[in-house]
Parts: structure tokens; sequence; C-alpha cells
């Protein structure tokens, strides 16, 4: 084909496959290219996954010789460098585990290569895939494909730019408190956060505090998003959180038969809100209401009650603390900045994190109550857009934050297990994404989805894309 493949979505990918409009190889090889010419500026792939091309070729085999075939058949994949890849480095951004190669693939991989996808490459994280920008001692810092002065974000920075720049259509990446969502916002793609425990994090890490990770796919469009949903959920019989069946979905469907209940709000304990960031959600409230669906203006009492922000950093220090200093004891010295920043964090007592335990079961109590009245909520993804690389602190509005508070509309969905989606729907004034989230009720993945997929169809930034 003379058409750049890379430009295509997963879905239009597979497509292609199996029409025998482009081959396998054909596909492989072009994000291969693809790779090869942007990778050295961006640093988002870290390792190449052996055998991609055999794979293509025994793909196109396949397909030629009649054999029933996968969803995904033929299309690459890449995957954050925190989930275990069969015979492929898996180092989670920390001399520590450099040259580690597992035996087994986590689940959602296996699951991707059941659909027929090739694993392509594996992409970077900060250290332990704990911060909000994806730089370590050991494949260093990802720049955003937008403006190679700013950040991709964190954790799974090196695959939302990986999906942005066309070097894959589709990944696997995790979610602890803005993983998925942030850095999607960020670079101008789309990241689903399932309901906790629909997609097991069985071969994911880490895993403290456990009921707050999410695995999630990230690609360029809402259809990507829905199919590997799709492939991906489901219990594995590993993973104690991940009980409900695939098919089970709480939501509306994906053709609802009513106007759907929206509310949509930019402060109510969110924190201050970059004034561009504030209108595109506004702008997408208003596209919603002219679609013909009931849009309101809301606050959420429980979000200004409990400050979600401050209830899990006193949840995950409790937790998560512990389990870093076991994995790092004798290794200090290969540590990254921002784990010994974590591990510099005062101890939280028990008193504090019983109570932040009490504080979390309020906002899952308040958020049950918003969704008796609504099927959706519309916020922001992060409180700013795309910022500079290494910065501890952040003017937002007028006012100095500390930069873990860019996490402050996203972290309330993995304290309570709520599904939430973040997608492009707006530029600021010097040309980076800006993203709106989207958040349901518990298992009503369905809702989101179809939401999203309408505002992607009305969305003043469709189609748009870096240049590099």
């Amino acid at each position: 084909m003379t058409t750049d493949l890379t430009k295509f979505d997963a879905t239009g990918l597979a497509e292609l496959i199996r029409t025998g409009k482009a081959s396998s190889v054909e596909v492989v090889q072009a994000h291969l290219d693809r790779i090869k010419a942007v990778n050295s500026k961006i640093n988002a792939v870290v390792t190449l996954a052996d055998g991609a091309l055999d794979a293509a070729r025994a793909a196109d085999e396949a397909l030629a010789a009649g054999a029933e075939v996968g969803r995904l058949h033929g299309v690459p994949f890449t995957v954050k460098d925190s989930f275990d890849t069969a015979g492929v480095l898996t180092q989670r951004g920390s001399p520590i585990f450099a040259g580690r190669v597992p035996d087994t693939d986590a689940t959602s991989v296996a699951r991707m290569k059941r659909a027929g996808a090739i694993l392509l490459a594996k992409t970077n994280l900060p250290e332990f895939a704990y911060w909000i920008e994806s730089d370590n001692l050991l494949t260093g810092r990802t720049n955003n494909p937008w403006d190679l002065d700013r950040s991709s974000g964190g954790s799974s920075g090196g695959e939302s730019a990986a999906i942005a720049a066309g070097m894959s259509p589709l990944g696997i990446a995790s979610d602890l408190s803005i993983s998925l969502r942030g850095p999607a916002a960020d670079t101008g793609i789309a990241a689903l956060k399932p309901t906790r425990g629909r997609i097991p994090m069985t071969g994911a890490w880490p895993r403290e505090p456990r009921r707050d990770w999410h695995v999630g796919p990230m690609a360029r469009t809402i259809r990507d998003l829905a199919l590997a949903y799709s492939l991906l959920s489901g219990p594995d019989g590993a993973d104690g959180l991940a009980t409900v069946p695939p098919e089970f979905d709480a939501g509306l469907g994906a053709s609802p038969d009513r106007p759907v209940r929206v509310g949509w709000l930019v402060d109510s304990g969110l924190g201050p809100i970059a004034p561009e960031v504030a209108a595109t959600v506004q702008e997408a409230a208003d596209v919603l209401r002219d679609a013909g669906h009931r849009v309101d203006a809301v606050n959420i009492p429980a979000l200004e009650r409990d400050n979600p922000f401050e209830l899990f950093a006193r949840q995950h220090v409790m937790e998560l603390k512990p389990a870093m200093q076991r994995v790092v004891a004798g290794h200090e010295d290969q540590m990254f900045t921002y784990s010994k920043t974590m591990l510099g964090t005062p101890d939280t007592s028990v008193q504090d994190y019983v109570q932040a335990e009490q504080g979390i079961e309020r906002l899952r109590d308040g958020f049950a109550e918003y969704f008796q009245r609504y099927d959706l909520l519309l916020l922001p993804v992060t409180s700013i857009p795309a910022h500079a690389h290494g910065l501890t602190q952040f003017t937002v509005d007028g006012q100095t934050v500390d930069a873990f508070r860019l996490m402050t509309p996203t972290v309330p969905f993995n304290l309570t297990g709520l599904p939430a989606l973040s997608m492009r729907f707006g530029t600021t004034s010097d040309g980076m994404p800006i993203g709106v989230q989207l958040a349901a009720n518990w298992h009503s993945e369905s809702t989101i989805l179809y939401v999203a997929s309408l505002l992607e169809s009305l969305s003043p930034v469709r189609d748009q894309h870096p240049t590099l």
C-alpha cells in the first residue's frame, strides 16, 4: 500500500489485513520503520520484541490457508514495561531489574495474543511505575511527541507517546491514580481505566495497593478502546479482584433508547484547574447538550468533604512504602529521584490510615448517590495540559501546587474503583492537546464508551496528530 499504515487505528488495520488490502508483514514493518524514524527523539520504546516479523509472516500464512482468526489478527501492539512478556525484557524502569526476562505473559498480554495481535515492543515508564513523568535511570526520559520539551505523563507515558507518534496503534498499560488517563491527555490519545477488577492484574507490577491498580487499553480511537476492552476483560482464575463475567455490563449499552443524563464539573473539590482545561470541559458539555442529552452543572459533596488526593496519600504510603523498601533493600544506590522521595515520606499512622479508609468509603457512598441521578460525570483529566520536564510544582490559575496534585481529578476513580476514560477534546493556545474525563457507575463501561464515541464524532480536534 502507498497509504501510511501507521495512520490507521487497530480496528482499521485488522480490517485491511482480513480483507487482503494489506499484509501483517507490511503493517508490522511500517510500525518498525516508524519506531526507527522517530523513537530517538521521543524515547518511548525501550525494547523491541524479537520475532514480530516472523509472527506477522505466520499470521499472513494462516489467513491465506483459510484459518479462523481473531479480531486483531496480525495487528501489532505495545505494552508498558511493567507487564510480564514471555521471552522479552521486562525491566520495570529500574537498574534493579535490568536484564529481567519473564517466562510467561501477563494475562492481558496473553489475551491480546490470543486475539491474533502481535507484540511489537515494550514502552517506557518511571521507576516502578511510580511518578507523573516517565523517566528513570535505566532507560531515560520519554518526551512528548507534540513538544519534546514537555512530559508525556506518567506512569504510562512511554505507551501514550508511542501511540500518539504512530509507533503503535494500540497498547496495554496500568493506572494507580493517573497513569492511563493523564498520559493520554498529555499526548492527545484515549485511555480507559475500567471498573476495578474488570481486567486482571495478573503479571502486572507493582501490585500495592492492589485495589487501586487497574489495567486498561490505550489507543487513538474510542472504537479501539472498546475492542481491546472486550478482549481483555473477565476473570482469569488468578486475580481475586477479577470476578465479574466479561459479558456483564450495568450501563446503557451501545445505543441507549433515552437521552443520557450527564453532570459536569470543573471544581467541587478538584482544586485549581487551568482556564483552558475548564473551558474544554464546558465545551464538551455544551456539545452533549446540543446533541439532545440532559446536561447539568453539578457538584459532588463527597469530593468536597473528603479530599481524594489526601486520602490516597495516606493510604498508599502505608501500603506501598513497605513493599518498595523490600524491593530496593541492598540496591538503594540504584534508585531514582522519585522512589527516594517516596521512601522519605513520613509513615502513616494506623489511626490516619483507618480514617483514610473510612473517607474512601464515604467517597464511594457519595458517588453511589450521584449515579442514582446521573449516568455520567464529565470533568477534567488533569489540572493543566502537558507540562515541562522535571517540575515538582505547578502554578495553576494563579495558585502554586505540588506536582502530585495533578492527579486530583483522576484519583477518586482509583480509590472507588469506578470506570473512567480520558480523551482529547481541545487544544491549548500553544498547540498542546487538552483532554476531558468521563466517569460512570460501577460496571457501566458501555455508557462511557457510548458517550466517548459520540464526543469523538463531534470533536473539534478529530484526526489531529503530532508532526515529527
